[in-house]
């Protein structure tokens, strides 16, 4: 009886020997990354609804830890967890607590940033969405071409919204870009931004919306330094009132294919028939030349009184107002600016 007793505290005492060394190896495993650290870090996709036990089989088949089983006594010894659903930045160097911790905090933005440049035209946004792979060529400029299509608390356009699709970085999601929510997008941020808060003011202007538009937009290709623009803004605008040419050339570079191709620049300078043409054609251009910033359009809407008519940049894009065409001859000899 003794030695069966005797036997029977063997087995035990080696059982419990067996099952700390199962629990002892166990907790040192699971402490124990899959690999050396420096792994590169990858994406995991928790989907969603998937339990924390079912995440196991998928961890250990990209190689984030050794052993689903391990896995699942990581979640028992831990307790509560709940992942995310969505895609997480994680690496096989990180423990099996640190993947853990991961999974339950935010998962990666699914949006991207996208940058409309001010001043850009219609056509250049156009091409680099394409190039971001979000559109097809033309697809931006066909859905801007029909207004009908999208809402303002002002009134839009009949034929183009150049001019009015506000120039920011924007956040899209490449997977489900529809290019009309990207221009209300912009339409609203226009409003937000200059129509909203300068209503009563562009009211009190006697200048229409759109005046103000297409003048900021030159403004935004004219002038680099924005604290400048409200003065050549009412030099512009001066010259407009009193019927005198415009003279931006930046306006005969709208319709180009590639804005700096200079030397298509220079023979449309040379037509005196096209009707963007300032140099020869009175009054504002037939309509916008590219995205204005709010910083433009306040000073298309409150420009700075001068006793200047004529402005020209130097070679270091220094602007320079003169009082009248002689004075603006000799800053042309000077500066070498014709």
């Amino acid at each position: 009886m003794k030695r069966i007793l005797l036997v029977l505290l063997v087995l035990v005492v080696l059982a419990a020997g067996a099952v700390a060394g199962t629990f002892f190896w166990a907790e040192s495993q699971v402490k124990q990354a899959a690999a050396p650290p420096g792994a590169p870090t990858v994406e995991f996709t928790v989907s969603k609804g998937v339990t924390g036990r079912g995440l196991g089989p998928q961890l250990a088949s990209q190689g984030l830890i050794r052993d689903a089983r391990l896995w699942r006594w990581h979640l028992f010894r831990r307790g509560q967890f709940a992942p995310k659903a969505g895609r997480h930045a994680v690496s096989p160097s990180m423990t099996m607590a640190e993947i853990a911790t991961a999974l339950e905090g935010n998962p990666i933005p699914d949006d991207v940033p996208f940058v409309i440049v001010e001043g850009w035209r219609l056509r250049d946004t156009d091409a680099a969405l394409a190039t971001a792979g979000l559109i097809k060529p033309g697809a931006y400029i066909a859905a801007a071409s029909r207004p009908e299509r999208f809402t303002a608390p002002f009134t839009l356009p009949r034929t183009t919204l150049e001019g009015y699709l506000y120039p920011e970085t924007y956040r899209v999601v490449p997977g489900a870009f529809k290019v009309e929510e990207l221009i209300q997008r912009q339409l609203d941020t226009f409003a937000e931004r200059f129509y909203a808060p300068q209503k009563a003011a562009i009211e009190r202007s006697g200048r229409s919306l759109h005046e103000l538009v297409v003048m900021a937009s030159m403004l935004e290709r004219e002038e680099p330094v924005p604290a400048q623009r409200p003065l050549v803004a009412g030099i512009l605008w001066k010259r407009v009132d009193k019927g005198f040419p415009l003279g931006v050339d930046a306006t005969s570079r709208y319709e180009l294919a590639e804005w700096n191709d200079r030397l298509a620049f220079l023979q449309r300078l040379r037509d005196t028939s096209d009707p963007w043409n300032s140099r020869h054609r009175k009054g504002l251009p037939p309509g916008p030349i590219g995205a204005p910033s709010v910083e433009s359009l306040q000073a298309a809407l409150e420009p700075k009184p001068s006793e200047f008519w004529y402005y020209l940049h130097d070679a270091e894009r220094r602007l320079h107002p003169s009082r009248n065409a002689e004075e603006h001859e000799a800053l042309r000899r000077k500066y070498n600016v014709y």
